[in-house]
């Protein structure tokens, strides 16, 4: 177990973040204000560690206050003294000091004999507090009671599974560049450095350990880019062909125009509606030595950037719950709620109707989420291939089914390929 002089100062950066995030800011905003790139890599780690624990920390120190529900900041700081507890990467009488040494540094000084009995508790009683635990959905599934009831709805079978899922540490995937690199190549050259993959999919390799980017070898000559093998299928099932105009509808940061550029030589309209990230397509591009028209505009709005003429392939990766990737992006779980998904779906078939305007006779248009939720899946879908009279829908290129739920290889993705009849 590893000891570290720096415990107290993660753990109080990390309750201000959480604490931030619990009261409804974002993780990735809070995470992208930090400064210190050398304490970046693990306060990823603690407050992404601590947030997939959601409902089970919660619970835990409801279950030992004696005193009522702590003060928000005091908090949050014990839901992440509990995920370093529960790491193993820590002793545990590290973490018990350091949770106290960080009041002060969080100016909770009153809180440090609380936050010292709380924690000892949680390591004497844990025994109990598991057996506790596991009548609790929230905090033995860890996802809020709503999401738990519609993943049981939509698939019975697996439920438990896909929730577990949702819980784990995300696989890191690569997609080889093969305009540079065969991926046979790339594998090789890992493997040479030592680093441990497999090949999945038809350009992907999945490392058996995620490491920074940095240590990627060809990774800054654009030989390969970091991108979950889920997302890899969007390109596949778009039946590209070269010579084809297309547009890449809500395609920041950039990575499924970048594979659709890699695979085949087409004219490339890469959309978004958030200028802060449309920001970040070029620069992607260009490290892999591709070239798109970008625009900063409304995918739902065509009126107001599409020049009239129409596209062959269309990819709209509409936004959603993001519920297939909250592994990643754990926030999700305290910040969505059921009404959302009303408001996404809502929002999914005003993008697919607009977007379906701009396609070709004969083009072919692939309807993208990383939702599980089939409220912003099928139903979307189906109902708008039942009220549109010129749409036909397609089988998906690798004849796997449209739904893929997150597992140790991929996170949960959901694709439905249409055409527009002549």
């Amino acid at each position: 177990m590893k000891q570290s002089a720096t415990l107290a100062v993660q753990l109080a950066e990390g309750a201000r973040i959480v604490a931030r995030v619990a009261a409804g800011k974002s993780l990735t905003d809070e995470i992208g204000r930090l400064t210190d790139l050398g304490s970046r890599s693990a306060l990823i780690d603690l407050t992404h560690g601590t947030l997939r624990r959601y409902g089970r920390v919660q619970a835990i120190v409801a279950s030992l206050s004696r005193r009522g529900r702590p003060d928000a900041l005091v908090e949050a700081l014990l839901w992440c003294a509990l995920y370093a507890l529960e790491s193993a990467r820590y002793a545990e009488h590290t973490v018990v000091d350091e949770a106290v040494k960080a009041c002060g540094l969080i100016e909770q000084w009153p809180a440090k004999g609380y936050v010292n009995a709380l924690l000892r508790g949680f390591l004497r009683q844990r025994s109990a507090l598991e057996a506790q635990l596991a009548n609790q959905p929230q905090a033995a599934h860890q996802h809020p009671a709503w999401w738990i009831d519609l993943v049981r709805k939509a698939y019975p079978q697996t439920w438990p599974a896909v929730l577990a899922a949702g819980n784990t540490h995300p696989p890191m995937a690569l997609r080889v560049n093969r305009r540079r690199m065969a991926v046979d190549q790339y594998h090789a050259r890992l493997a040479q450095d030592g680093i441990a993959a497999r090949k999945c999919g038809a350009q992907g390799l999945l490392l058996e350990r995620p490491l920074p980017i940095e240590r990627l070898p060809g990774f800054g000559g654009g030989e390969v880019s970091v991108q979950d093998v889920g997302a890899q299928r969007a390109a596949h099932c778009l039946d590209l062909q070269a010579g084809q105009r297309v547009l890449d509808a809500c395609a920041a940061p950039g990575g499924k125009s970048a594979h659709i550029l890699e695979l085949a030589d087409v004219a490339l309209t890469a959309l978004d509606i958030d200028a802060t990230r449309a920001a970040r397509i070029a620069p992607n591009l260009e490290r892999l030595g591709l070239g798109a028209q970008v625009q900063v505009a409304d995918a739902s709005r065509p009126e107001q950037w599409w020049d009239g003429r129409p596209f062959d392939r269309i990819l709209a990766d509409v936004p959603c719950s993001a519920s297939g990737i909250a592994r990643r992006h754990p926030d999700a779980k305290w910040l969505r709620r059921a009404s959302d998904l009303a408001a996404f779906a809502e929002r999914q078939r005003a993008i697919l109707a607009a977007l379906w305007r701009l396609l070709a006779p004969d083009g072919k248009l692939l309807y993208a989420t990383c939702s599980i939720f089939p409220q912003e899946n099928d139903s979307v879908v189906d109902a708008f291939v039942e009220a549109e009279p010129r749409v036909e829908r397609l089988p998906l290129a690798d004849s796997a089914p449209a739904q893929w739920l997150p597992d140790a290889e991929h996170d949960g993705f959901y694709y439905a390929l249409i055409a527009k009849r002549a």
